[in-house]
């Protein structure tokens, strides 16, 4: 049984920057497919960066440059460094274990983040 446990989040200035953590059990983050998603009120949750397997990334756009993904093999979690934080990055933000190798996606519960002065 997989489970994802994010923390980190909380009420940060704008400009200011906060780390996300996805604990995860019952898989081995290296080897999978991670994602950060973000959903804000009436909207869709949305992908905000990914990494792969072999260690490669993708971001969203309207947010390259500001968020880092990591993820640390040994302690089984995932990272989401955010820097100069906006008042538009407030939302719900999720860890995600993709599909992949037969087994299907697994959410976390999620972790708020609020930017706003």
């Amino acid at each position: 049984q997989v489970q994802l446990v994010e923390s980190g989040g909380g009420l940060v200035q704008p400009g200011g920057s906060l780390r996300l953590s996805c604990a995860a059990s019952g898989i081995m983050v290296s080897i999978y497919t991670m994602g950060w998603y973000r959903q804000a009120p009436g909207k869709e949750r949305e992908l905000v960066a990914a990494v792969r397997s072999g260690g490669s990334t993708n971001y969203a756009d309207s947010v390259k440059g500001r968020f880092t993904i990591s993820r640390d093999g040994a302690k089984n979690m995932v990272y989401l460094q955010m820097n100069s934080l906006k008042p538009e990055d407030t939302a719900v933000y999720y860890c995600k274990q993709e599909p992949q190798y037969g087994r299907s996606s697994s959410w976390g519960q999620g972790t708020q983040v609020t930017v706003s002065s």
